[in-house]
């Protein structure tokens, strides 16, 4: 069976994610664009460098293309926030990427984005899955054979996509400012862009971890304090002004400050959304989704907007930021995006606006932490991941989910929400999520509270209460 997580299909290679699914999938979002009279526009797809990533993005392009839908399909390995921006560009009402993301290098997948270049929403991957089991016939054309007869082209959207991140910023301010920058793309798609843009702004720019390897050094691509030890180690050596990583497909940012200190997703959030309302004199409300710090909300109340909880799942960030003309959306695993940019989480364009920032600012990313954490209060995150079986997946969505037993936290409960998967408010102003993740076979439990110690004391006691490992 093919299921959509929150970030797409993903499978294991050579176990889900084979030619047969790829071609399955393809043929039944061809078939659903016939049935909607969608075949008039191109359909854009782009991959990124994983094993498979360019056959596989050939593969869906043989079907539509044997389904007479023309394909636009973007010759080189690129971030998946360009293939998005494309889509928009276009006003296509399809998209793909074929990418697994931040998974472990044993995935792939393919993300599938709509009209606006965002990513599909429940009601329409919902609507796919159950398409695909209609499905009677594959066709197909030779890839080759397809492009002599103009159903496929290839294009290049770098440099709008390049240009479009650049009109947002302050290029002087960065001009001016002479930063010497790390760059660390995890062996992944996002160099070129970010090379591109932080050299033209006269930034003194070096890279690791630059070349292609499947198997990403045989790390998790996905940027936190224990893969990017290296960029942390280097930046304090060299005397960088900072360090800039990002995941796989370059949609999800990590950052290192001067002192060699991981600036987690959250603190990214909070530095972006402070900058643009107070320094840059946006207005308008801010969007998180329930695995994302609180801080946000007092820093919005005070900023005189409003901070909105969604479930977890980009597509109800970039739903939330159109309705209510938000300046910014994320969520605590790395990814957001500004108003006015693509409705995708972007690493390259996150990563381009924290140059800006403490350029325009002159002021060190820990200097603005402590300037926020003064004016808030500070809060902890600890963030926790277990594997399970499936006998064990059924017994905790018994015991939390469908009997809705809890456990004794230790401090007095303000409300408890079952939206999306359980989170517990606490009076305290802290908080405790758990769910199963959309794109893996884990249970994720999420704590914010005053100190690391209350969060990993209220972790670790729904931990023993579910016998997780």
């Amino acid at each position: 069976m093919i299921k959509f997580g929150t970030g797409g299909w993903r499978e294991i290679i050579g176990d889900g994610f084979t030619k047969a699914n790829i071609q399955l999938l393809i043929q039944a979002l061809c078939d659903y664009i016939y049935i909607n009279k969608m075949a008039h526009k191109p359909v854009i797809i782009g991959y990124d460098r994983r094993f498979l990533s360019d056959e596989g993005a050939k593969w869906a392009a043989e079907v539509f293309s044997g389904n007479d839908i023309k394909v636009h399909f973007i010759y080189k390995n690129s971030p998946t926030p360009l293939i998005m921006f494309q889509v928009k560009q276009e006003e296509a009402f399809f998209g793909i990427a074929v990418t697994a993301s931040h998974n472990p290098a044993i995935y792939n997948g393919i993300k599938l984005f709509t009209e606006g270049g965002r990513d599909a929403s429940l009601e329409m991957t919902d609507k796919l899955e159950e398409q695909i089991k209609l499905v009677d016939k594959i066709k197909i054309k030779d890839f080759d054979k397809a492009k002599k007869e103009g159903l496929i082209e290839i294009i290049d959207p770098f440099n709008e996509y390049i240009d479009g991140i650049m009109t947002f910023l302050n290029n002087q301010a960065v001009i001016k400012a002479r930063l010497r920058i790390l760059l660390d793309p995890m062996y992944g798609v996002s160099k070129t862009s970010l090379q591109t843009i932080l050299l033209t702004l006269r930034c003194d720019v070096d890279v690791i971890n630059e070349r292609r390897d499947t198997l990403f050094g045989g790390k998790l691509p996905s940027p936190n304090a224990a893969t990017l030890q290296r960029l942390s180690t280097l930046v304090v050596e060299e005397a960088y002004d900072l360090g800039l990583a990002t995941d796989g497909d370059a949609d999800r940012l990590g950052v290192i400050d001067d002192k060699g200190v991981f600036v987690n997703p959250n603190e990214i959030m909070m530095l972006l959304y402070y900058y643009l309302v107070k320094y840059k004199k946006w207005e308008g409300d801010v969007v998180r989704n329930i695995a994302t710090t609180h801080i946000l909300d007092e820093m919005a109340k005070d900023l005189g907007f409003k901070c909105h909880e969604v479930p977890v799942g980009f597509k109800h960030i970039s739903s939330k930021i159109e309705e209510t003309n938000a300046v910014l959306g994320g969520e605590s695993s790395g990814g957001l995006t500004v108003r006015g940019h693509i409705f995708g989480k972007d690493g390259i364009f996150a990563a381009s606006l924290l140059v800006e920032m403490i350029s325009v600012t002159k002021k060190k990313i820990s200097e603005l932490l402590d300037e926020i954490y003064d004016k808030y209060g500070f809060r902890a995150m600890d963030e926790n991941a277990y594997d399970f079986k499936k006998e064990e997946k059924d017994r905790i969505q018994k015991a939390i989910f469908d009997e809705k037993n809890l456990p004794d936290l230790g401090y007095p409960v303000k409300r408890v929400s079952y939206e999306d998967g359980l989170k517990i408010y606490l009076e305290n102003g802290g908080w405790l999520v758990a769910r199963f993740s959309g794109t893996e076979p884990v249970l994720r439990v999420f704590s914010e509270m005053p100190s690391l110690d209350e969060a990993k004391k209220i972790s670790k006691i729904m931990k023993e209460y579910l016998r997780l490992n």
